[in-house]
This record gives C-alpha cells, structure tokens and sequence, in this order.
C-alpha cells in the first residue's frame, strides 16, 4: 500500500499538486532545453539555413512523442486511478502494458520515417538548400527513437506514485548530458547539426537508463516487473483510449507545423519557416511550464476520483486552472513587451528579427485562453474521460487551425498563418473550458464524497 506521503486523499489540496508540480514545471523546463538548446547553438551559425532545416523535423519529433504520449499520457492516469481504489496489481500491469507498447510504437516509427524521409522532408516545406541539414539531423535523431520512448512515455508513471523530485531528475539528467554535449559536437567537433542530433539521442538514452532503473527498483510504490509485459486486449484498449488526447495533441501539432511550413515555404520562403522555427521553439519554452502544472495535478486529481473524494477533485479543478491562467498571462505580456528580445535569443539576423516581431505578437495574442484549453484537457484525462479529450484536441488544430492556415494566407499572406493559430487558441480555448465546467466541474459537485473509511 502507499505510504501517507503519497496519498493524495489527505492534506491539503494545493499541497499536494504544488508537491508534484514544481519538480514536473521544473522537468519541462529543462525539457525544452532538452530540444531548444539544438536551435539555440544552431542558430549561431552563419545564416538562418541550419535553423531552418531543424525545425522542418518538428513535425517527425512532434509524432515520435506522440506515440510516447499515447502509452504515458494513457497508462499513467489509470495507474493513479486504480490506486486511488487500491488495485497495485492492476495497476501494475496496465504500467507493464504500457512499456510493451512504447517498444512496439518505437520500433515502427523508426522504421517507416527512416524509410520515407526524402518525400516527407520536401512535403514538410524542404527546400533544394534547407534538406541537407534536415536529412542529417533526423536521420540520427530517429535511430535514438526507442530512448524517447522509454524516457518520455514511462516517466509518468514516476510521477503518479507521487516521486515527483525522481521524475525531474529524468529530465534533468538528460538536459544536463545535452547541453554539455551540444557545443562539443556543433562546434568543437564541427559535426555541425549531426552533432546536435547526436547530443541528443546520447542524453535521451541516459534518460531511460535512469527511467529503467527506478521503476525496477525496491523504492517505486509500482515496479516494472516481467510478468507484465504481456499485452491484455482490454488494458491496451484502455490505455489507447485515454491516450489519444495527448497522441491527437502532438499529431494535430505535427499536422499544423507541416500545414504552416508548406504555406510559409510557398508565401514567405525559408526566411518565415525559420521564423515560424524560433516561434515553436518559444512556444515550447513558455507552453511546457503549463503542462507541468497539468501533469502534477493529474495524479492527485485520478487518485481522489477513484477514492471517490469529488469535493477534492473540485477542489483540484480550481486550483490548476486558475494558477494555469495566472502564468500564462505573464508570459502573454512578456510575448507583448518584449518580442524582438525574444527572438534575439534564437537568431539576431536583421531580417529575422524584422519579420519575426510583428509574427510573434500575432501568434500569442490570444495565449490565455488557450491556457484553459490545456488546465481542461488535464481534467478529462485526469478522470478517464478519453471521448472528450480526443474531440478537444482535434477540434483547435486539425478542424480549426489547420484549414484556416491554408485559407487566411490567400488574403493575408504569411500574416494568416499565425492568426490563424491565434483564432483557434481562441475559440478552443473557450469550447473546452465550457465543456469542462457544464459535463465535469458542476456534477460533481452534485456528488457526496465516499466516506474514509471505504476508501
């Protein structure tokens, strides 16, 4: 059974989400240096084309963690649920299930984007001068797939027993290892953008490495254990199932970076996709601090739902969203304020900065509510919600985002790519918030709390 320190049923509630979230705000943090610290050194060389090439993979690194996002994002929550009801056994095997899947998922992707590189680069907005250094860098980036699976997608199950200082060290080992690593291989070793893939692949691997040795070790509260790796049809439905919200999240992603680099390629050329580069890259570094709230409170969210406390999760609900909320209005003026700052730390080439300003304020204008759209999602998963979270996610990019990417541009050039990403943060943001409150929020609190002594 699980000790006090890790029972989410007692105490106090922003204690205990607080408890979880710094140690995951801090391992997202360093996660984007993780990926952002490759186009920080690269774009530090001559000219903006090495940049460029490297954010014609986002798309390829977008579906690889979402397929690691599938099994963590899916497996994690039930773990924390069937905890809350006391069933380590199950719970146990659904992590099992999971790791088993990550190592399918990874060895397919390797396969088939290794395999279809050439024409998918070019359809991701190549160019005759900016494919070289994309082929380079993907190409070993992809070889180290299974580490990232390993290390993104088991890492929840860290933090759903409530190691949440464990689960930053995941991430931070990696960071460290790459950000050593990067300047050495880019630069000393002159290997250029293959080095920075490199870098990478080597701290994904000291990743799983530590992963792997906690979850069989004698300090986690559910072990990964031999026994449980074989697949059950009912538990891989389930964990795909609440998987798909964060899967859908990082596919539709991918989706709108494709859309949004083909357009940009086609009104702009390799400049604005260079822009749009170091735009998702900011993004990332003021977007992950949100999701570690999120992923802090979904444990303890889970595990008072399955113990049947909803005045806790009530309780939860309020008070990620509204910390949610509060941060991501600094950063909204931080984005306003402060742009041409902003990008300088990416690349202070005149002309990218000229163009990326008036870009960037485009683009987050409208960040707050989107911040509601991720404090929601949280929620639905948190609870096994998967129907709405997979809607909600496909509703602000592929039916919002992505068509309005390829109309606005007809009339507004490249200025439309980045409203339309400001429409749909807008209009997503709104229609999960809502959905949340009226199908989730409201009812429970129509429900009486299970008394403690049936827990």
């Amino acid at each position: 059974m699980a000790s006090k320190e890790h029972d989410f049923s007692v105490g106090s509630i922003p204690r205990n989400i607080i408890s979880l979230a710094l140690p995951m705000t801090a391992a997202q943090l360093i996660n984007v240096l993780y990926s952002v610290v490759d186009r920080i050194y690269l774009g530090r060389l001559p000219g903006h084309l090495a940049l460029t090439g490297l954010g014609l993979t986002l798309p390829i690194i977008s579906i690889v963690m979402g397929f690691a996002n599938l099994c963590g994002t899916g497996g994690a929550p039930l773990c924390s649920i069937y905890r809350g009801k006391g069933e380590e056994e199950e719970a146990e095997r659904i992590m099992g299930n999971a790791f088993t899947l990550l190592l399918i998922f990874g060895a397919a992707v390797t396969g088939v984007f290794l395999l279809f590189r050439h024409p998918l680069l070019y359809l991701f907005g190549a160019s005759d001068a900016t494919y070289p250094y994309a082929e380079a860098y993907m190409t070993i980036y992809l070889l180290g797939t299974v580490f990232v699976m390993i290390g993104l997608g088991m890492n929840p199950f860290i933090t759903s027993q409530g190691f949440g200082r464990t689960g930053m060290m995941t991430v931070g080992l990696g960071a460290v290892v790459n950000i050593v690593l990067d300047p050495v291989f880019i630069f000393a070793l002159d290997m250029g953008v293959r080095g920075a893939a490199l870098a990478t692949v080597i701290a994904q691997g000291c990743s799983a490495v530590w992963v792997l040795k906690f979850l069989t070790g004698r300090k986690a509260i559910l072990r990964l254990r031999l026994r449980n790796l074989a697949l059950g049809a009912g538990r891989v439905k389930s964990i795909v199932a609440l998987g798909l919200s964060g899967f859908f999240m990082n596919l539709t992603n991918s989706l709108v970076q494709v859309v949004c680099n083909a357009t940009l390629q086609a009104y702009g050329g390799d400049l604005y996709v260079g822009v749009m580069t170091i735009i998702n890259s900011l993004r990332e570094v003021f977007f992950m601090p949100v999701q570690g709230l999120t992923n802090g409170a979904q444990p303890v969210t889970g595990y008072n739902y399955g113990a049947g406390r909803y005045s806790r999760v009530r309780s939860s609900i309020r008070f990620s969203v509204a910390v949610t909320v509060g941060y991501a209005a600094v950063f909204w003026a931080a984005a306003m304020l402060f742009p041409g700052l902003l990008i300088r730390v990416f690349n202070s080439e005149p002309e990218v900065v000229a163009a990326g300003i008036p870009a960037l304020r485009i683009y987050f204008c409208l960040f707050i509510p989107m911040s509601l759209q991720m404090a929601g999602q949280g929620v639905f998963v948190s609870l096994g919600r998967s129907k709405q979270a997979v809607f909600l996610s496909l509703l602000r990019k592929a039916i919002i985002n992505a068509p309005l990417t390829v109309v606005l541009p007809i009339w507004m050039g490249t200025t439309g790519v980045f409203t339309a990403e400001a429409i749909s943060q807008l209009v997503g943001g709104l229609a999960c918030s809502l959905t949340m409150y009226f199908t989730v929020y409201r009812p429970l609190g129509r429900l009486p709390d299970r008394p403690p002594e049936n827990i």
